[in-house]
């Protein structure tokens, strides 16, 4: 579950928006009110918040939204259990408050609406709301075994690990035994171990790296591995070019029938590995090897 928190000052509009019965609005929590519509309410509110002239947002609006998943089994009784513990974790039981569930999308959520002046005539600090609010409908969550924002956040992240380490270890497979001389075949070698790679082209229409799609993911090559990024991946496949490039084919490159121009980025990376290839060879014919 998520929750979001602020400061407001439109009360009237937001409570309108909370009560649409367009959006099969229902409340499901209600305190220290008797008001029957949102004008009745707002009134009520502002006699309380009058106390208080000082405080310009002096409502404070909540949206408590549990998962798809939970959103569809969460009875109405749930819900307003849902919304109670969150208000009761925030420190807000004596103050005026509202709450409608919205089922009208496909995410069944919850908007809360409390008067920021307490019966005392004092504001609410409403410092960090919004991460109190996050907090606490973390730990209500918790407390009524929902699925939570983080968890989904770590599942994803999980999951997104093992992604990139099954491309990586089958890219690595495809460069030590299949040792593929151009970009074509190693799109072609890729795509039998179902892996699909996307060049990037720029809007200057350069090659500027490549995606994998995997499992219903698309990365960049760096984003799987820095290795693995167009300037890298490119010096991989030149050091298996038989007859290997010049400096002055290092601004193009032949991929499914094209000669397209390189980025910067992967023009120099191939560039430093050329002048390392001379370099070696002058050394190594200099000292007769």
């Amino acid at each position: 579950m998520i929750g979001k928190g602020k400061s407001i000052s439109h009360t009237k509009a937001s409570i309108s928006y909370g009560w649409n019965q367009e959006k099969d609005a229902e409340i499901v929590h209600s305190q220290h009110l008797a008001g029957e519509n949102p004008k009745e309410i707002t009134e009520e509110f502002k006699i309380i918040q009058s106390q208080n002239q000082r405080t310009q947002r002096n409502t404070l609006s909540f949206v408590l939204s549990p998962s798809i998943e939970d959103g569809k089994k969460l009875s109405k009784k749930e819900l307003k259990e849902i919304t109670k513990k969150f208000i009761d974790r925030m420190n807000l039981k004596e103050r005026q408050a509202i709450a409608f569930v919205h089922r009208n999308k496909e995410h069944t959520h919850i908007h809360l609406y409390v008067s920021r002046i307490g019966f005392d005539g004092k504001a609410y600090n409403d410092n960090f709301i919004g991460k109190r609010s996050q907090q606490k409908a973390y730990e209500v969550a918790r407390e009524m075994g929902l699925t939570n924002a983080r968890d989904i956040k770590y599942r994803r992240l999980d999951q997104m690990k093992q992604i990139r380490s099954e491309i990586k270890q089958i890219h690595e497979h495809v460069m030590r035994t299949e040792n593929p001389r151009s970009f074509d075949v190693y799109i072609r070698l890729m795509k039998e171990k179902d892996i699909k790679v996307i060049p990037s082209i720029n809007k200057q229409e350069k090659l500027q790296g490549f995606r994998f799609e995997y499992k219903d993911h698309n990365l960049k090559g760096s984003e799987v591995h820095r290795s693995m990024s167009g300037g890298k991946l490119a010096v991989q496949i030149s050091k298996n070019a038989t007859k290997g490039m010049s400096s002055t084919k290092v601004s193009t490159i032949k991929l499914a029938g094209k000669t397209l121009e390189l980025s910067a980025n992967i023009a120099t990376a191939l560039a430093k590995r050329i002048v390392k290839k001379v370099i070696k060879r002058v050394i190594d014919k200099g000292m007769g090897i």
